[in-house]
């Protein structure tokens, strides 16, 4: 007697094959599309920079405008430039997640609530390398719901703020999410992160009830944990576990790029 074409067997069958055609399909379009997927995030951090640099505008050509922008990987523990790594792929977030190239964090020296942090991170010098008119720098912590990644773009001194920008986050909308609003972001332009050019901890900080001070900034309204949230990764990252230490070389007048050089030419003469 014939097989029915309603059998389970035959119902099995077809929907086995099915996820195995389907399966292949996935599978290549995923790595076909592997390499476009990649140009893109290198294109949206490229964007990112240029952004809170106040460089970019709807339009321009990213590639060519991110020429006036050299990357540099910094040791956080000596806040030194190092040649160990290439700059133009190393990821420091990555790089926080092995054991043999990051530290762990606990107590109060996990402010920012990452548990781990890398030994190094990539720095981006606008301008000429040697007396950069900005320095930005990766920042990350807690917010309410998860980790807040952005920059920060930093005047050539050191001290002074030119932007903030937040480029992966999940504050609530029309809250916490205000982080990545003109509104608020303008705030930050001029605004002092030391109080005092030979501080080791960073003053900047968010403030309910109007800023006062040239380290405060106006505090997201409703929003009160994502506020200390980004109060709590800006005293990690610009204090001495964070870039502190390659911040304040700018701010004492000191030119990293001789030092770094005069330190090869002598291990070359002995």
């Amino acid at each position: 007697m014939a097989q029915s074409n309603n059998s389970i067997k035959k119902i099995l069958t077809v929907a086995f094959a099915l996820c195995i055609v389907c399966s292949i399909i996935v599978s290549t379009a995923a790595v076909a599309l592997r390499s476009k997927q990649q140009l893109n995030q290198e294109l949206d951090r490229k964007t990112n920079i240029l952004k809170v640099a106040d460089l970019y505008e709807p339009g321009d050509d990213v590639a060519e405008e991110f020429q006036k922008v050299t990357p540099k990987v910094v040791d956080l523990r000596t806040g030194e430039y190092t040649d160990e790594f290439d700059p133009s792929s190393y990821s420091g977030f990555e790089a926080a997640r092995d054991p043999a190239q990051s530290r762990t964090l606990s107590g109060e020296k996990d402010i920012a609530g990452l548990s781990r942090q890398e030994n190094y991170s990539t720095v981006y010098l606008v301008g000429d390398p040697q007396d950069p008119d900005q320095l930005i720098v990766p920042i990350r912590g807690q917010g309410l719901w998860g980790l807040m990644r952005g920059y920060l773009a930093v005047e050539g001194n050191g001290n002074t703020i030119v932007g903030i920008t937040y480029y992966s986050h999940s504050e609530t909308p029309g809250l916490g999410a205000k982080v990545d609003t003109t509104q608020w972001k303008s705030k930050w332009e001029g605004k002092k992160i030391y109080s005092e050019s030979d501080d080791v901890e960073p003053d900047i900080e968010l403030v309910k009830g109007g800023a006062t001070k040239k380290t405060e900034v106006d505090a997201l309204s409703g929003a009160t944990l994502t506020s200390n949230g980004v109060t709590d990764m800006l005293e990690f990252w610009l204090g001495p576990e964070g870039f502190g230490p390659f911040l304040a070389k700018f701010r004492s007048g000191i030119d990293q790029e001789a030092v770094n050089t005069a330190s090869a030419d002598e291990t070359e003469g002995v």
